[in-house]
């Protein structure tokens, strides 16, 4: 099942895609006398995404066709929520390919920050160029939605917590970076940083995670591209990983690492590219 959240008479809703376009969970509710959360993130947390999913797969998909929808041409994507617990990143996780994937050292770890909620904005918003910081680079990434309270997690046990997946764009001031290493955190956390939506998949919707391309796309052109196969910590490894250094809630949201950055200014069009999605775009402004 696939989720978006829209603008619409001054609140940021939660709606399904139908034939004719978004379908409000609210409508919904109204449609089959039901109360589900009308906000992906309350929809996550209250752990409603399970019986949304069986209602879709079952007599959902059909009823949607009948529901009065919002028209795609008339829709407004806002982020798909706004107040996530925790936004981790993974850096530098991508090889180029099975080869070199193969020579990757085993006792590496990854490389990882948080971004604070403050650098949240959604499909079409513009990412704001902050004055006199130099550099500014953004990178398409393939997001995880955690979906259960997990610790101490294996592997094994990540399927049964995650929710979905989500298109994403990080973006960081590359020339605060490169002076040290020690201020990445600044670097990633201005106001505007980070891009996610429009849409949401739940996990069975994704049969096979590591055959996805992710592509980070400038004005239209693919500036790198890679499978997710070819990621070092893949994105059960990643959520394991950090399983173990905190409690990962409901509504965190996993950057995986790019295949590639690419120098963005004034002017440009970023986007994140990935099988199966709607593709992520976000205007870039002084």
């Amino acid at each position: 099942m696939k989720i978006s959240t829209v603008k619409r008479n001054g609140k940021e809703l939660a709606a399904i895609p139908s034939a004719k376009g978004l379908v409000l969970i609210e409508t919904i509710n109204e449609a089959e006398n039901a109360s589900w959360s009308t906000e992906l993130f309350e929809l996550n947390r209250l752990g409603e995404l399970g019986l949304l999913t069986e209602w879709y797969e079952g007599a959902g998909k059909e009823k949607l066709k009948r529901l009065p929808a919002i028209p795609y041409e008339e829709v407004q994507y806002a982020p798909l929520y706004r107040h996530p617990r925790k936004i981790w990143g993974i850096g530098m996780n991508y090889v180029k390919d099975a080869a070199e994937l193969a020579l990757a050292d085993p006792n590496e770890e990854p490389v990882s920050f948080i971004k604070p909620d403050t650098t949240i904005i959604g499909p079409l918003d513009a990412i704001q160029i902050p004055e006199g910081v130099g550099k500014i680079t953004a990178e398409a990434e393939l997001g995880i939605i955690i979906g259960k309270t997990c610790k101490n997690i294996s592997e094994a046990e990540v399927y049964d917590v995650i929710a979905g997946y989500t298109t994403t764009i990080d973006v960081t001031a590359a020339d605060i970076h490169a002076r040290h290493q020690r201020f990445l955190s600044r670097a990633k956390s201005f106001d505007t940083f980070f891009s996610f939506g429009p849409e949401f998949i739940t996990k069975d919707e994704i049969p096979d995670l590591l055959e996805l391309n992710v592509e980070t796309v400038i004005n239209g052109e693919v500036a790198h591209r890679n499978k997710v196969f070819n990621m070092k910590f893949r994105p059960f490894a990643a959520v394991a990983f950090h399983s173990k250094v905190m409690t990962l809630l409901p509504g965190d949201i996993m950057m995986t690492g790019t295949p590639g950055a690419v120098v963005i200014r004034g002017g440009d069009i970023v986007g994140c590219h990935i099988d199966g999605f709607e593709p992520l775009l976000n205007t870039v402004q002084f």
